[in-house]
């Protein structure tokens, strides 16, 4: 199996004095006056600090420390006011009036208003600036018109509902208007690209961490938030810890606070530790799945798609590499989201005996010195090339344990690239690859389908076709009924997963916090099971 890596994780583990994992936590890391300091260790480093070009699920918890978007989700998933106040809807659902607050400053000191969110939905029209969000979210979007400071009207090209859901997204922080015009590298965000945030960037050191400081003047956190005005904390390190063992024994030694993205081998120590919390909960979103690549051999046969979901005993596979801590995934939603179809449950999956019948219809019936199948001379071999910046959850030793399963039980040679972003991006814009493997966290599941499925999704790797799932998909995001959109998610996900076996899901990702018993006001966002900011994070009672 090629494993591609840079030194950055290597560097990182030699810099830090880690304890032994089986130590007990020891004294923790001095607190400053005033609200206190927090040192958080977070397993993967953002591609970019620019909301406006978010597409880390991991990352999600350092935009809204640093932005604000117009609205919220509150505990039970329904929106809430945060930046605007208000808004109506029209009743054929394509004009959007917002009504905003007026006691809002960005952190270069400019003003707030409805000229400066004009600014950010317009900005996505630029071209090359984001087109894939522009095609895609916000596909819908005709117009903004400023009525007055603090009234802005949304025109629609079609009733749109995931609207509201995009402008609560990452993608919709709020990006003063200057940082706008005047960023050195706007895309890649940093100290100069700044929003309306409880917290403001003001270092980032590549490979090692991201530092933010009060914002003394903030003042219209939304209605979900624990607590209003500035944030408890006075300052928040963010140390970057790709390596797990190497954030718990950061946290353990007392060189930070708190940790995210706790490792299944290291659960039971952590709960074990009367100095220390545990607290997890599953994404919403799609699943983590291989997408089959539906234009190459081998998988343009679905026979061989099927053989492959068959030959992988998924249950023995999460068991050993997360240790009873993951959840399976059977549909390319979540099981968090509304609209999971469960019917897909059990229904295909570890049947060694039909994974081998398959692939003898397909034609794949001799078998090389390697003991892998070949058909005219051909070894059946699938690659998938990972982007490392990615990769999380042990997602490196779960593909090593699926290819040891998948050659064992049935003959198929799965071969693993983990590489960099760049050399991942050549593989696929060649179609140099058969299996993708992907999961998003949005909020809406839509929203992700809408990127996965369609013939022109921006990441639809499988090259899936299919007239009637876009009718559906199109429909779905159209409407406002929960009902109807889950009938209609329904009929794709069983088009997908037991029609076309285009997907083969794999677990539904979650999100872990580990951190000193001290640590409070830790949580995970409502709408999307990822950690929340550090905004409403305090140390001691």
């Amino acid at each position: 199996m090629k494993l591609t890596r840079g030194p950055l994780s290597l560097m990182i583990a030699a810099s830090l004095v880690v304890t032994a994992c089986g130590a007990q936590s020891e004294a923790p890391v001095p607190e400053s006056a005033a609200g206190g300091s927090l040192t958080w260790a977070v397993e993967t480093q953002p591609v970019t600090f620019n909301p406006h070009h978010w597409a880390q699920n991991k990352a999600r918890l350092l935009v809204f420390n640093q932005f604000d978007a117009l609205v919220a989700r509150g505990e039970d998933g329904e929106f809430v006011p945060w930046l605007a106040k208000s808004w109506k809807v029209s009743d054929d659902q394509l004009t959007y009036t917002f009504e905003l607050r007026d006691d809002v400053t960005f952190h270069d000191g400019e003003k707030f208003d409805a000229t400066a969110v004009k600014a950010n939905l317009d900005q996505f029209l630029v071209p090359d600036y984001n087109p894939v969000v522009a095609a895609i979210q916000l596909r819908a979007f005709d117009k903004a018109e400023v009525v007055s400071p603090t009234t802005l009207k949304i025109t629609l090209k079609e009733p749109d509902g995931l609207f509201l859901d995009f402008l609560s997204s990452p993608y919709g922080g709020q990006i003063s208007p200057k940082s706008l015009k005047a960023a050195k590298n706007l895309k890649a965000g940093g100290t100069d690209v700044v929003g309306t945030g409880p917290f403001i960037l003001d270092r980032y050191v590549q490979g090692q961490e991201a530092h933010y400081k009060r914002n003394p003047a903030y003042a219209w956190a939304p209605s979900s938030a624990a607590h209003q005005g500035p944030a408890h904390l006075q300052e928040v390190t963010y140390r970057f810890l790709p390596e797990a063992a190497v954030r718990v024994g950061a946290l353990t030694s007392g060189q930070v606070q708190v940790i995210e993205g706790v490792p299944a081998t290291e659960v039971a120590l952590i709960k074990s530790d009367p100095g220390l919390s545990f607290q997890t909960a599953l994404n919403s979103g799609t699943a983590f799945s291989y997408y089959f690549n539906t234009s190459r051999e081998p998988f343009d046969d679905e026979r061989v798609r099927q053989a492959f979901r068959e030959a992988a005993d998924v249950d023995t596979v999460l068991a050993s590499v997360y240790q009873g801590t993951a959840t399976r995934a059977w549909s390319i939603v979540g099981q968090s989201s509304p609209f999971y179809d469960a019917s897909l449950e059990k229904t295909y999956g570890g049947d060694a005996a039909k994974a081998n019948a398959l692939l003898d219809e397909a034609g794949w019936t001799s078998r090389d010195a390697q003991g892998y199948r070949t058909k005219d001379g051909k070894r059946l071999t699938v690659r998938t090339v990972a982007s490392a910046p990615f990769v999380r959850d042990r997602r490196d030793i779960l593909a090593q344990a699926i290819q040891a399963q998948v050659k064992q039980r049935a003959g198929i040679d799965f071969q693993v690239q983990i590489v960099d972003q760049g050399t991942a991006q050549k593989a696929l814009t060649a179609n140099e690859y058969e299996l993708f493997e992907n999961s998003r966290g949005d909020s809406d599941v839509g929203a992700a389908l809408n990127l996965i499925l369609p013939e022109k999704g921006a990441i639809n790797r499988s090259h899936f076709k299919d007239a009637e799932v876009e009718k559906w998909l199109r429909k779905a995001a159209a409407s406002s009924d929960a009902a109807e959109r889950k009938g209609l998610y329904a009929k794709i996900q069983q088009k997908v997963v037991t029609e076309h076996a285009i997907v083969f899901p794999i677990y539904v990702p979650a999100d872990q916090i580990a951190a000193r018993k001290d640590v409070q006001g830790l949580g995970f966002d409502p709408g999307s099971g990822t950690p929340k900011s550090a905004y409403d994070v305090r140390i001691g009672t």
